[in-house]
C-alpha cells in the first residue's frame, strides 16, 4: 500500500510539472536557484557510452538529507552512464572533506554556509544571505584549494522561526518583523549555542531588534516537542525538517530581512575529477538537484525520517516521478 507521505509527494511533483515545472514548485524565492542554466526540465538522463570507464564514489555525511541527496547523485550519474559506488555514511563534514582529498570519494553534496564556516573560518555573520553570492565566495576559496563546487540547490537547509501554524494564525504573522510589539510575551527555545550565533537569538535580537520573554536552550530532537507541549511559542528548526514536510501543523516564519545565512547545497568534487568524468559530471549533478526545492526536500526527509522508507527508494522516486529516469 502507497504511504500517505509518498502519495502526498508524487502530487506535488504532479502539480508542480503540470502548472509550473519542477524548478518553480515549493518555493517563492526567485533567488533560491543560481541560475536559469541549472535549471532542468525534468528530461530523461540519456546514458552516455564514454562514460562507462569513470568511476565515481559519490559520499554524503551521516543524516537523512545528505544520504538521500548522495543517492539521487549516485543513481543520475548511474543513469548518465558512469560507474558508480556510494559511501554515504561518512560522517561530519570534516570527515567527508578529507575522504574527498584523500581520493576515498569523489564529490559529496555540502552547504554553503558549513563550508565557508567551518573550512574557511568565515564569521557566520559574514555569510551572505543570498546564495548565488554565498556559491561565488565557496567557489573562490575552494578553487585555490584544487576543488570545485557545482552550482547550488534551489532549497536551503538553513535555521528558521518555527511556531504551530494555529498559533502563527492567532498572532497574525507571517514574517520574522510580524513578531515586532509581540515577542517580548513569547518564550523562545533554540540549540544551546543560539545565543551566540547570528541565525539564531544573536541574530534575531540585532538584525530584527526583538526581545524575548525567555529563552531557553534545548537538544535539537526536542525542537517540535517544546511546541506541542506549549513550552515554546517558538522554535529555532530548519527549513527542510521531516516534520514541515509531514503535516501543516507547523510553520515557518519568512526571513523577511534576508539576513540569515544562506543553506543551500553544493556538489565539492576535485577540478581534476570534474576534468576527467567529462561535462556529463556537472550537467547531471545540476539536472537531478533542479526539482529540489525546499517543500520538495522536506517531503524526502519525511518519508524516511518519518515513514521509514529507504533512501535509495525515495531517491529513485524522485528521480522517476520527476522524469530523469524510466
Amino acid at each position: 500500500m502507497i504511504s500517505m507521505l509518498k502519495l502526498k509527494y508524487l502530487l506535488i511533483l504532479g502539480v508542480c510539472a503540470l502548472a509550473l515545472g519542477l524548478v518553480a514548485c515549493g518555493s517563492d524565492d526567485d533567488d533560491s536557484s543560481s541560475s536559469d542554466d541549472s535549471s532542468g526540465s525534468g528530461e530523461l538522463i540519456q546514458s552516455n557510452p564514454d562514460n562507462a570507464g569513470t568511476t565515481l564514489t559519490i559520499g554524503s555525511k551521516n543524516f537523512t538529507e545528505q544520504i538521500v541527496l548522495g543517492e539521487i547523485y549516485a543513481q543520475g550519474l548511474k543513469a548518465a552512464g558512469y560507474t558508480v559506488k556510494t559511501d554515504l555514511n561518512l560522517g561530519s563534514e570534516t570527515v567527508a572533506l578529507q575522504a574527498l582529498n584523500q581520493g576515498e570519494i569523489s564529490g559529496y553534496p555540502e552547504y554553503v554556509s558549513t563550508a565557508l564556516t567551518s573550512f574557511y573560518d568565515t564569521p557566520a555573520e559574514d555569510v551572505p544571505a543570498d546564495s548565488q553570492e554565498a556559491y561565488d565566495k565557496v567557489q573562490g576559496l575552494v578553487s585555490d584549494d584544487g576543488l570545485e563546487a557545482f552550482p547550488p540547490t534551489p532549497f536551503s537547509s538553513a535555521n528558521a522561526v518555527g511556531m504551530l501554524t494555529s498559533e502563527a494564525e492567532d498572532l497574525g504573522v507571517t514574517t520574522i518583523s510580524d513578531l515586532e510589539g509581540k515577542s517580548q510575551d513569547l518564550k523562545l527555545y533554540g540549540s544551546p549555542e543560539c545565543r551566540q550565533r547570528i541565525d539564531c537569538l544573536l541574530g534575531l535580537e540585532q538584525n530584527y531588534g526583538l526581545e524575548f520573554k525567555s529563552f531557553t536552550p534545548v537538544d535539537i530532537g526536542l525542537r517540535y516537542e517544546v511546541l506541542d507541549k506549549g513550552q515554546a511559542d517558538l522554535s529555532i528548526v530548519f527549513t527542510t525538517d521531516a516534520q514541515l514536510g509531514a503535516s501543516d501543523k507547523y510553520t515557518t516564519l519568512e526571513d523577511d530581512k534576508g539576513v540569515l545565512p544562506a543553506g543551500n547545497v553544493v556538489f565539492l568534487t576535485k577540478k581534476q575529477t570534474a576534468e576527467q568524468a567529462g561535462s556529463d559530471y556537472e550537467s547531471t549533478i545540476t539536472e537531478v538537484q533542479s526539482g529540489l526545492t525546499e517543500k520538495v526536500m522536506q517531503e524526502l526527509d519525511a518519508r524516511v525520517d518519518i515513514d521509514k522508507e529507504k533512501p535509495a527508494d525515495v531517491a529513485h522516486d524522485y528521480l522517476k516521478a520527476s522524469g530523469y529516469i524510466e
